[in-house]
């Protein structure tokens, strides 16, 4: 397996990916599948800002299902004070989850947030996805809030809880 930068030739494997967290889980509280020009635009706009969209590739397989996850990380909040914190995502292939892509793509994530120089990773995760959740705890990332019934999904209230991983030990943020 090899992590690369996201191209456009990747959104229909993206999509399908996350269609599928969209359709069959709570990974996502979006309602609304995508396509692949949804995902290549979501791609250009993330590499517009200098926001990384990293792909697991199978260099084995060689068709569209060489993609076996992708993770990325976006401003957390609109505002220029947030600068410093992203928010990340990790999706994985629902046939292959808990055999070490999330780990791969976490972990470059996080190396491409160190070099970037941003200073806080959060991490907004279903309360009930304990994968996800241990996935990051196993990086450093600590629990820093629990939000109740803050979305709805499948007919029924969803928790929110907040991981967050500091990345330096900056006393003072850059001028």
């Amino acid at each position: 397996m090899d992590i690369r930068d996201a191209t456009a030739e990747d959104a229909a494997a993206i999509a399908e990916i996350y269609n599928h967290a969209i359709t069959h889980s709570t990974a996502t509280w979006d309602t609304h599948t995508v396509d692949a020009a949804n995902r290549r635009a979501w791609i250009a706009n993330h590499q517009q800002v200098g926001d990384p969209v990293l792909v697991a590739v199978d260099d084995e397989a060689q068709d569209e299902h060489n993609i076996l996850g992708y993770a990325s990380y976006g401003q957390w909040r609109p505002f220029d004070g947030y600068r410093y914190t992203v928010e990340n995502s990790v999706y994985v292939h629902h046939e292959l989850r808990g055999g070490g892509t999330g780990t791969a793509l976490l972990s470059a994530l996080i190396d491409r947030a160190r070099a970037q120089g941003v200073h806080v990773i959060v991490a907004g995760i279903d309360a009930a996805n304990t994968g996800s959740i241990r996935l990051h705890e196993r990086f450093g990332f600590t629990a820093v809030g629990h939000l109740p019934q803050v979305g709805v999904k499948f007919g029924g209230w969803l928790d929110l809880t907040f991981l967050q991983l500091t990345l330096d030990d900056r006393a003072d943020p850059p001028s």
